[in-house]
């Protein structure tokens, strides 16, 4: 069961969260004219009366501009400024994620994005490991990564995620954990709702935004911090065979954060993750406010009494 926080941001006020409801006819229900975000905020683990959120700027960017490609404005101010009331609201006392959306409220029948009306709220729910820190098991999806010139890849587009769903639960009934995409050109993708990365050699390789995936925020910092750290990145195309030999493979995302994938289909990768454990230890280290040098990428929000 999920628990979700008290209060949801629904037409541009907290309310109790059986009261953010819908009706059946709302445009976005029947057409994934939607756009949505995910974000982390965590108790400060040494004040519990501050919220710690990860990187909540480039959250509000990419949201802002998800509802850009809805033909919407929806400022990064008028986000922040909507946590920040949802959060003095629920007062979480746990880890919870965040799912801001903005999608299509008109009660209209076609399918548009012109002279529609368009709302914008936020929920939150208690959430711990989304998957296994020890490590996933994944198979390679019969379904095929959708290409941006058939859908605006570039934003957490709601109606995109029938893919996912299909890859996920076709990967979790025959026995994994989670499903790997392939794009129309064959190479590596991503995963249901993650992005990928491979070690070969001590290099630490992920699909680039040539390869149909989602700009994640939580790739972007991975690649920003093995970078400072003297890793080196490249951004290029991944085949599937590069899978079963890669040295280490792992995923990224704000639910997922940091999740190893120790078998992919039927061959067992390596225990030893020594690149992927020293990405994960700092960036654990960023979310819980305790690395100064990243200061910056954490924004902390004072509860009030």
């Amino acid at each position: 069961m999920h628990q979700f926080l008290p209060y949801a941001w629904f037409g541009g006020r907290c309310v109790p969260f059986a009261e953010a409801t819908l009706s059946v006819a709302t445009h976005a229900l029947h057409y994934g004219t939607g756009a949505f975000g995910g974000m982390r905020a965590l108790p400060n683990p040494s004040d519990p009366g501050e919220i710690l959120l990860f990187r909540a700027d480039r959250h509000a960017r990419r949201l802002s501009q998800s509802a850009r490609l809805l033909l919407t404005e929806l400022s990064e101010q008028t986000i922040h400024d909507a946590i920040h009331a949802f959060l003095q609201a629920n007062k979480p006392s746990c880890p919870v994620y965040l799912r801001p959306f903005v999608y299509t409220s008109d009660l209209g029948i076609a399918p548009r994005l012109h002279n529609i009306e368009t709302d914008f709220l936020i929920y939150g729910l208690a959430l711990g490991d989304y998957l296994s820190p020890e490590g996933v098991s994944c198979r390679i999806s019969s379904w095929a990564r959708q290409e941006d010139r058939s859908l605006p890849l570039r934003g957490k587009i709601s109606g995109a995620y029938i893919t996912s769903s299909l890859a996920k639960t076709e990967a979790v009934k025959s026995g994994f954990d989670e499903a790997l995409l392939l794009n129309s050109r064959g190479k590596v993708s991503e995963a249901s709702g993650m992005n990928l990365f491979i070690v070969r050699d001590g290099v630490l390789i992920t699909p680039g935004v040539d390869q149909d995936i989602l700009e994640g925020i939580t790739r972007a910092s991975v690649m920003e911090l093995a970078r400072a750290m003297g890793i080196e990145v490249i951004e290029r195309p991944v085949d599937k065979s590069e899978l079963f030999v890669a040295d280490e493979v792992f995923l990224s995302g704000t639910a997922a954060k940091v999740t190893p994938v120790r078998r992919v289909e039927s061959t067992d990768l390596s225990a030893s993750r020594p690149v992927m454990e020293k990405i994960r230890e700092r960036l654990t280290a960023i979310t819980e406010g305790r690395d100064s040098d990243y200061e910056h990428w954490v924004q902390r929000v004072r509860l009030n009494p």
